[in-house]
């Protein structure tokens, strides 16, 4: 105890604790920093891959310059930026536009615009190979199925497939020995029935309208009743159409059935061949059946008051 009744004085310790580098918080900023660079990279390379051509032309185009300077000199004005006499840099025919060469488009990782961003007429070209394509597998899956049926071999010369401006144009013919219908009838032959219904298994998944006709020679029978080649090449068109839809095809697919008599002869040269009596479906193009339903849609007719 302090002598004299007096309290001994409280002394306090403070240590102080030294600071080291590593310890320091600068290197969370600079980390943060370069995170954020980072993700913003990322993004922009997300939002460029995302992004058609058209929209990065029209960008690059926004940041091409079109105009480097006013003037065709350095400067204007008197003795500005010029060289009097010999050696002036002026040009009385150079343009200051600036128009970049830019390599060709690979955006997209290769992929093709969407329809959108494509014109009018890359789009019609585009369609247009795919139908096309289109018809060529199917006339490649009807010869198959008929060159793989032993019982209709014998028919593949009865089936002609062939293109035409119209579109896929399948043809069922007789020929000598070989006829489809009993002469003057539209009830057909087994034969008939059996090529009908591989055609219905290979159209019946397109998203195509068809047009069904009947065609006959020029051969004339007499009948008390007025029955001749018209009624009977149209009687033999709705025939194919019922046994089409009995086998699968879509009736709602069936844009027209005509019967045509011997007015469109397939062997000119000889108008009583029986390769005339016939039956035609056409895969009709697009275009085609479009124009058709719109020539056979109702225009409503607008009067005035």
């Amino acid at each position: 105890m302090a002598e004299d009744g007096k309290k001994a004085p409280i002394i306090k310790k403070v240590i102080k604790k030294g600071g080291h580098g590593h310890h320091g918080g600068a290197w969370k900023i600079a980390y943060a920093d370069f995170m954020t660079a980072m993700m913003a990279f990322f993004l922009l390379m997300w939002l460029l891959n995302s992004m058609s051509e058209k929209q990065l032309m029209g960008i690059a185009d926004y940041f091409a310059p079109t105009s480097a300077s006013i003037s065709k000199s350095g400067a204007g004005g008197m003795l500005g930026g010029k060289v009097i006499g010999e050696g002036v840099l002026s040009s009385n025919n150079s343009s200051a536009a600036f128009n970049p060469n830019l390599p060709p488009p690979t955006f997209n990782n290769g992929e093709t615009d969407s329809p959108e961003d494509m014109d009018a007429d890359a789009l019609k070209k585009a369609q247009e190979e795919q139908e096309q394509k289109q018809f060529e597998q199917t006339a490649e899956e009807i010869r198959n199925a008929v060159g793989g049926v032993s019982e209709l071999q014998q028919l593949a010369k009865n089936l002609l497939i062939d293109n035409t401006p119209e579109g896929l144009r399948i043809q069922i013919v007789d020929q000598d020995g070989t006829a489809m219908f009993p002469s003057g009838s539209s009830r057909m032959n087994p034969n008939m029935r059996k090529l009908l219904g591989m055609v219905a298994q290979a159209i019946k998944g397109l998203p195509k309208k068809v047009a069904i006709a009947g065609h006959t020679d020029s051969t004339k029978y007499a009948d008390p009743n007025g029955y001749g080649n018209w009624e009977l090449s149209s009687d033999r068109a709705l025939a194919s159409r019922r046994v089409l839809v009995e086998m699968g095809f879509p009736a709602a697919q069936v844009q027209r059935v005509v019967g045509r008599a011997d007015t469109d002869p397939l062997i000119t040269s000889d108008i009583n061949s029986p390769q005339n009596r016939r039956i035609s479906i056409v895969l009709l193009r697009d275009n085609i059946a479009n124009a058709e339903k719109e020539r056979a849609t109702p225009q409503t007719l607008g009067i005035s008051k």
